[in-house]
């Protein structure tokens, strides 16, 4: 294994725990921020830090122009729309529960880029596609036995809490973060990754600013506890999070980052049984270890296909 291999490894594990981790204080702090002005706050630190890490990595790299549109479709996607929807959700419903709804992320990933290689197919005159159909009944297999598995999280917590427009909203960040991953794909051939994310962040913080005016007279008061949690939010979890794993992204390819990206419930599962008490029935268990083992099922046969 090598060096840039190991580190991309250490990267993507971090990457898990501190998003696994993030649910925890997204719990604790949007109930004293509302969801607008958190992702606001949370961003605004994450820039702070970004900006130098981007001075010390790619202080050459101007904005460009062509990239703007992209940038900016991306940040309102990935980070604004994305973070609305998760902080409204969590809001709703248990870390433990958000977390796997969220599992379904590299499913719908998978699925969208299914759609879009057929249509490219067919506007190539429809490329060869016999050798890979072992290959795409895997990952269908696989799509069906993680959503299962969503599904099956999500109908018992419905019969427990009632609670479906928070699953509603963590649908609509899963949906989010598909469309950002697309929007963000073609601009790796050009930009550094440091740039992608920082200019996104920029992006994304502005959208905050108008929903977080309008949330302002709703802010409560923030103890020692909700400080630490935004902290942790910004620097580890935006800041070094979105950093590390674009890092990992570049040596792994997507389909192994997607596998780990399925880590994040388990982490916030156990996290959330120690730190808030929280409990899963046996279904619940059951449906967490469907999303991970079937995600795992769809993208294993891609690592054993050969280069063309």
């Amino acid at each position: 294994m090598t060096n840039n291999k190991r580190n991309a490894l250490a990267a993507i594990i971090i990457c898990v725990l501190l998003w696994g981790f993030s649910f925890i204080s997204i719990k604790i702090t949007v109930a004293v921020f509302p969801p607008m002005s958190l992702g606001m706050l949370r961003f605004a630190i994450a820039l702070f830090f970004l900006y130098f890490i981007k001075l010390k990595l790619a202080p050459a790299e101007k904005l460009r122009a062509k990239d703007i549109p992209l940038l900016i479709a991306a940040g309102l996607s990935g980070v604004t729309l994305y973070f609305f929807f998760e902080n409204n959700g969590v809001a709703m419903v248990s870390v433990s529960e958000a977390s796997i709804a969220v599992g379904s992320i590299p499913v719908l990933t998978m699925i969208a880029d299914w759609l879009a290689g057929k249509i490219t197919s067919l506007r190539r005159n429809r490329m060869a596609h016999n050798s890979s159909s072992a290959i795409r009944a895997s990952q269908w297999l696989g799509c069906l036995i993680s959503i299962a598995g969503v599904w099956l999280v999500a109908g018992v917590s419905f019969a427990l809490s009632g609670s479906i427009l928070g699953y509603i909203y963590m649908t609509g960040a899963a949906m989010s973060w598909v469309i950002y991953s697309f929007l963000t794909r073609s601009l790796f051939a050009r930009c550094s990754r440091i740039y992608i994310v920082f200019w996104q962040t920029v992006a994304g913080f502005i959208f905050f600013i108008p929903f977080s005016v309008a949330e302002f007279q709703s802010w409560g008061n923030a103890n020692t506890e909700v400080i630490i949690h935004l902290l942790f939010l910004g620097i580890f979890c935006s800041a070094f999070g979105y950093w590390f794993y674009v890092q990992a992204l570049e040596t792994l390819g997507v389909s192994v980052c997607a596998i780990f990206i399925n880590l994040i419930p388990v982490v916030t599962v156990v996290a959330g049984f120690f730190m808030m008490g929280d409990r899963l029935t046996l279904l619940q268990w059951l449906g967490a270890a469907l999303v991970i083992a079937g995600v795992y099922l769809a993208m294993f046969e891609n690592r054993k296909k050969p280069a063309s």
